[in-house]
C-alpha cells in the first residue's frame, strides 16, 4: 500500500530534520587527555624515602589535575599545558622554576618552550634568571611577538613588559640544589662529564575536546653547566614539538643528544612520513637516543588519545589522565 500524501509529507519532514542534526564532533570531551613528566634519571625506590616518594606523586597528581580541569571545562590544550607546567615550576621538587639547578657560577638559568599543534606556532625563552614561570614567558613570546625564541636579558625585559611575575635570585635558591652543585663539583672527574646531574625537567602534552594538541617543556638545565649553556628544552623540534597531524612531544634528559637528533620532531616525522603509529615511532626514537649514548625519555600524545612515555633510565616521573578523570602517576621503571 502506498503512503498517503499526508504520510509522504511526514516522511519528508523527518528526513529533512535528520539532515539538519549536527554531526558528531571529531574530538569530544571523552577524548581529552593530558600527560606529564617531571624528569628522567637515576630514580630508584630503594634510594627514596616514603615521604619523598609521596611528595612526588602528590605534586604530579596536582599538576595533572590543574590541566585536566581546564580540558574538562572545554578549555584549550595550550591553557592546560601552561597551567600544568606552572604547578611543577612552583615546586622545589623539580628542576624548573623554583627548583632550578645551579650553573657552574652558582646561578639559576632557566629555559622553556611551548607549541600549538593546530597552527604550529611556538614560543620559547632561554637563559632567563628572573622570570618566576618561564613557561608563561614562552607562551607570551608565541602570542605577543613575531619571534619564536628570546634569550637572557631581552627575554626578561619582554616578560616584564607583558606583565609576567618576576622574582629575584633568592626565590630560586634552595638548599638541596645548592648542595647538589657542591657535590657535582667535587665529583667532577673530567671536562667530558661537565654538567652531570640535575634531572627534573618538566613537560606536558595535552589534547582538548576540539582535537588540538599542545606541548610544553621547562627546565633549569644541568647542574654545574657552563655559563650560557642552553639545552634542548627551548629548542623547537629538539625538546618540544606539537602537530595535530601526528602528536605532541616533550623530552627530558641530557639535552645535547636530543638537539643533535631533533628527537621531539623525529617522533612526529616518523608518524607523518612513514605512516606508523605513536608506539612504533616512540620506540624507534628511544632506540636512536640509546644508540647515541644519550639518557632520558619523553612523553607523547596523539590526536586519538594514545599515550607513550618511554625512557632508558632507571626511572622517570610521569603520569596521565584520560577522559575518565582518573590520574595515573608513576616514578620507577617497574611500575
Amino acid at each position: 500500500m502506498k503512503p498517503s500524501s499526508t504520510g509522504r509529507l511526514a516522511l519528508l519532514v523527518a528526513l529533512l530534520a535528520s539532515m539538519l542534526l549536527p554531526m558528531p564532533a571529531c574530538g569530544g570531551r571523552d577524548n581529552i587527555a593530558i600527560v606529564v613528566h617531571g624528569g628522567a634519571g637515576e630514580i630508584r625506590k630503594d634510594s627514596m624515602t616514603p615521604e619523598r616518594e609521596a611528595a612526588y606523586r602528590e605534586k604530579l597528581t596536582e599538576a595533572l589535575g590543574a590541566g585536566y580541569k581546564i580540558l574538562k571545562e572545554g578549555g584549550s590544550s595550550l591553557d592546560a599545558v601552561e597551567a600544568t607546567i606552572r604547578v611543577l615550576e612552583d615546586s622545589p621538587l623539580f628542576n624548573a622554576g623554583k627548583g632550578a639547578v645551579f650553573t657552574n657560577l652558582g646561578r639559576n638559568e632557566m629555559d622553556a618552550s611551548i607549541m600549538d599543534g593546530e597552527t604550529l606556532d611556538a614560543g620559547a625563552v632561554a637563559s632567563v634568571t628572573r622570570i618566576k614561570n618561564p613557561i608563561s614567558a614562552a607562551r607570551a613570546v608565541m602570542t605577543g611577538s613575531r619571534h619564536v625564541l628570546l634569550v637572557g636579558a631581552g627575554a626578561e625585559t619582554f616578560a616584564k613588559e607583558h606583565g609576567l611575575e618576576m622574582a629575584d635570585s633568592a626565590y630560586f635558591w634552595t638548599q638541596e640544589r645548592w648542595d647538589e652543585l657542591q657535590r657535582v663539583k667535587q665529583e667532577q672527574e673530567s671536562r667530558s662529564k661537565q654538567g652531570a646531574g640535575g634531572h627534573g625537567t618538566v613537560g606536558c602534552v595535552a589534547l582538548d575536546k576540539n582535537g588540538n594538541v599542545a606541548a610544553g617543556t621547562s627546565t633549569g638545565g644541568l647542574t654545574n653547566k657552563l655559563w650560557g649553556r642552553v639545552g634542548d628544552s627551548p629548542v623547537i623540534g629538539a625538546g618540544t614539538y606539537a602537530d595535530n597531524r601526528t602528536c605532541g612531544v616533550s623530552c627530558t634528559g641530557v639535552g645535547e643528544y636530543f638537539m643533535r637528533a631533533l628527537l621531539a620532531y623525529d617522533v612526529t616525522a616518523r608518524m607523518r612520513y612513514f605512516g606508523v603509529g605513536l608506539e612504533e615511532a616512540s620506540d624507534k626514537v628511544l632506540e636512536t637516543l640509546t644508540t647515541m649514548g644519550g639518557e632520558g625519555g619523553f612523553i607523547a600524545l596523539d590526536g586519538k588519545g594514545n599515550i607513550e612515555m618511554p625512557f632508558n633510565t632507571s626511572g622517570m616521573y610521569r603520569g596521565f589522565i584520560r577522559g575518565d578523570g582518573v590520574p595515573h602517576v608513576f616514578l620507577f621503571r617497574d611500575e
